[in-house]
């Protein structure tokens, strides 16, 4: 037997939810395939994910729960902030390890080292090289914090 992609592995997850009757999980699987359609129909032509891109999609449906969650809690709705750390925690099943701060201080000064960065005005192309070596094990505003940090004290 082959090894299934990424999406179909998310569908056969989801036929499963909605046979177990899991409102909240078939919900979720169900916003996730629709925004990896999105993903495959925008652009000029249809084409087919590959897993990194659809692990680009979950990520994306992954952040858009943090934040939602995040303003629900500052609004004073804890309700509706449970129902999206529930589905994040279910997006978060799919999507590869978090690199803990110590990996990601270590790819960045990796980064630094190898384009020779000075100050400030290169943290462009440290996050250039930086970021295809995290890709999607953090999230870009961490990456980006660490890389001023790192700078900043050159």
């Amino acid at each position: 037997m082959t090894e299934q992609s990424l999406k179909a592995t998310v569908q056969s997850d989801l036929t499963a939810a909605m046979r177990a009757r899991d409102q909240v999980r078939s919900g979720t699987l169900r916003m996730a395939l629709a925004a990896m359609t999105n993903e495959e129909v925008s652009g000029t032509q249809a084409r087919e994910l590959s897993d990194d891109e659809v692990l680009k999609v979950l990520a994306k449906e992954a952040k858009k729960r943090k934040e939602a969650s995040v303003a629900y809690t500052d609004a004073g709705r804890p309700e509706l902030a449970a129902k999206e750390d529930a589905e994040l925690a279910i997006l978060e099943a799919y999507l590869p390890a978090q690199l803990s701060d110590e990996e990601l201080a270590a790819i960045v000064a990796a980064a630094i080292e190898s384009t020779g960065a000075t100050g400030m005005q290169q943290m462009g192309q440290v996050m250039k090289v930086a970021s295809p070596v995290v890709a999607g094990r953090a999230d870009g505003g961490r990456v980006a914090a660490v890389v001023k940090a790192s700078l900043a004290g050159r």
